[in-house]
């Protein structure tokens, strides 16, 4: 979902609901990441999700594939060369439990928290997609 769609759910959820947050479930298995776990009953979404705030996405989750073959052919599907994520892969070789993950976008909370219009106005050194270094 692009930021114009988080921000028009966001809208509807709030005026529907009365709701600052929403969660965004079952994405398409073909926008997620390969180690993403498929549904069981429905292997084009992954279960998975993202958590809106005022519109704006703060956090990211998902219940992590944990099978060897599943994981390789998923990467495969997507076209990823094994040969650079081998060491990845080999964690799950020999047998790994289900397990989770998620990320917090703690600058992004920060910002709505406190009313901010832009992320670098409250972190020190905003790093982002064309910025990775001070």
């Amino acid at each position: 979902m692009d930021p114009d769609g988080e921000r028009l759910l966001a809208k509807y959820v709030k005026e529907t609901f009365n709701h600052d947050f929403v969660f965004v479930t079952e994405y398409p298995s073909s926008v997620r990441p390969f180690y993403h776990m498929r549904n069981k009953f429905d292997n084009t979404v992954t279960n998975s999700y993202d958590l809106l705030w005022k519109g704006l996405e703060i956090t990211t989750g998902a219940q992590r594939e944990h099978n060897y073959d599943i994981l390789v052919n998923q990467a495969k599907e997507k076209g990823l060369s094994l040969n650079n994520m081998q060491s990845y892969l080999d964690c799950f070789k020999y047998g790994c439990p289900a397990h989770g993950g998620f990320g917090f976008g703690l600058t992004h909370s920060l910002m709505l928290l406190l009313n901010y219009k832009n992320v670098r106005e409250v972190t020190y050194l905003y790093r982002g997609p064309n910025r990775l270094t001070p």
